[in-house]
């Protein structure tokens, strides 16, 4: 598949929220990895407003112990704060050689124990409406290109609208309160995802994996699918995948 191919596909994966059975976990997390796929980033973490202005993060689903501390910081204070706030793209400026830049002190810690560079960030908005922020994490210290800055912010536009229109499905949801459940499902997905592991004697990313494609083959929702692994004991297969490849600095 070339690289265009792959970005309408993405686009297409992202507009299709108008469904009966849409998942908001499934569908953040994809956005998570597609955009690892297309960016030349090494991870993107979505960081929502719920209740606002406070921030939180339901995708990715699986963050390792060095991103998940980031992801603590970066919900405080950093980009994606900024990019949610201002509604715009902000692409921090790089430190000369030997100068420390102490804007973000919590933030700053947790990427360089983690092995990343400064993240650019860039908003979930819909005229002027903002829900929150795309981080997009690399390592190295360049910044992103023009190109791949301007696909970030339409497939954060494009994931926001989905968002908006998901709330259409049922008169007394909005996208709030999916946010709220959302967050709920996360702590489900991460207990059921820690059992498969165990069971399976697999990574926790495999772990989820086997989830995923389970909801997928029986056409539910990842949270109903880790609620029987709880509850009833419910054991995925693991698909027949390669292994998962974790960033350098993540361990």
């Amino acid at each position: 598949m070339s690289r265009e191919e792959h970005i309408a596909r993405t686009f297409l994966e992202l507009a299709d929220t108008l469904v009966e059975d849409f998942d908001l976990i499934d569908f953040l997390q994809q956005m998570t990895v597609r955009c690892r796929e297309l960016l030349d980033i090494t991870d993107a973490v979505v960081l929502l407003a719920h209740p606002a202005p406070h921030l939180y993060s339901p995708a990715p689903c699986d963050p390792q112990p060095a991103l998940q501390r980031v992801i603590d910081a970066a919900c405080v204070e950093g980009p994606g704060v900024e990019a949610y706030h201002l509604t715009h793209a902000v692409v921090p400026d790089y430190p000369a050689p030997g100068e420390q830049d102490d804007t973000w002190p919590e933030l700053h810690t947790a990427l360089k124990q983690a092995g990343y560079a400064l993240p650019t960030a860039v908003p979930l908005r819909l005229r002027g409406e903002s829900l929150g922020a795309l981080l997009l994490l690399h390592t190295g210290d360049r910044a992103l290109s023009p190109d791949d800055l301007l696909l970030a912010q339409a497939l954060a536009d494009a994931a926001t609208i989905g968002l908006l229109h998901a709330r259409t499905l049922g008169q007394q949801e909005t996208v709030s309160g999916q946010l709220h459940a959302a967050l709920h499902n996360r702590i489900i997905i991460e207990q059921a995802k820690g059992i498969v592991a165990v069971r399976r004697n697999i990574s926790l990313n495999h772990a989820f994996d086997a989830l995923r494609a389970h909801a997928h083959d029986h056409r539910a929702r990842i949270s109903a699918i880790a609620m029987d692994v709880i509850d009833m004991g419910l054991l995925p297969t693991v698909p027949a995948t390669g292994p998962h490849q974790e960033p350098e600095g993540t361990d």
